[in-house]
């Protein structure tokens, strides 16, 4: 069975994957780094970026196991000065 995961694109990530927000399907008990992996597979400029990402409007680890309907969010580390 698959769990269907909303993944939501902020800053140059959306600028990268051309769109704000996709859905991506993974085997039932997918840790969130196996989604991950599957975005920066389908979308490679990813990887040239420091990424931060949560899941259900919350930090994420990378570990958690994700669940149908789940959000993921993706975004750039930004510093200032």
């Amino acid at each position: 069975m698959a769990v269907n995961v909303r993944v939501l694109f902020f800053g140059a990530t959306a600028s990268v994957v051309g769109s704000r927000n996709l859905e991506i399907s993974l085997p039932e008990s997918s840790p969130l780094i196996a989604g991950l992996n599957k975005v920066r597979d389908d979308y490679p400029g990813l990887n040239n970026h420091k990424l931060l990402y949560s899941l259900n409007q919350t930090y994420a680890t990378g570990s958690e196991i994700l669940r149908d309907g789940d959000e993921l969010a993706i975004c750039t580390a930004v510093s200032g000065g």
